[in-house]
């Protein structure tokens, strides 16, 4: 592979953040080297199914007349350096996926530490204010069978007929819409 094709290729990973669209275009490219190699091995398979290992000279030492060792040559030839640049490729896309991985699991793990950080203050507020958190939705509807209606580790503070009840909600697929199975709405204040 090239200096240019590698930058064209694979530039934008190296230079900083890769994209899913930066990985895409690798595949793009990965894919082209493939056809490229089967087209190559296709040739070979056209000049008496000589592949990349059958000798090229008869039992004498001559050429062999059969088949034209141009073409098996160069087709030989061709294969060896897609594969260079299929491996080289292949590299990028390892790289960039695991660049790719590693800043999903960064941003996870920043935004469980800020939601963390949220709880932990809003829990001071609350012990030092003493008044309960001011609502901001109402629950209109909870779906049968859904991961509200077991109500597990969300906490969550409702009040149902006047008396607060804590539930913990966990946020997961079930077999009906959403990730709750109840129906949130916003408070008319």
């Amino acid at each position: 592979m090239s200096d240019e094709e590698a930058r064209q290729s694979g530039g934008s990973s190296q230079a900083g953040v890769v994209t899913v669209s930066d990985v895409q275009e690798l595949m793009r490219r990965k894919e082209e080297i493939e056809a490229q190699i089967k087209a190559n091995y296709d040739v070979l398979e056209s000049q008496k199914g000589i592949g990349m290992n059958e000798p090229l000279v008869d039992c004498e030492g001559y050429p062999r007349s059969d088949v034209d060792l141009y073409q098996v040559r160069t087709a030989r030839h061709n294969i060896i350096c897609l594969q260079n640049d299929h491996k080289a490729v292949m590299k990028q896309v390892e790289e960039a996926l695991h660049q790719l991985h590693a800043r999903d699991k960064e941003k996870q793990a920043r935004d469980m530490a800020e939601a963390h950080k949220e709880a932990m203050s809003r829990k001071l507020g609350q012990s030092e204010s003493q008044g309960p958190p001011r609502a901001f939705a109402k629950v209109n509807s909870i779906s049968p069978g859904s991961p509200a209606s077991i109500a597990k580790p969300l906490n969550v503070t409702v009040i149902r007929r006047g008396e607060k009840h804590q539930l913990r909600l966990v946020p997961t697929r079930w077999a009906g819409k959403g990730l709750l199975g109840c129906n949130i709405i916003p408070l008319q204040r």
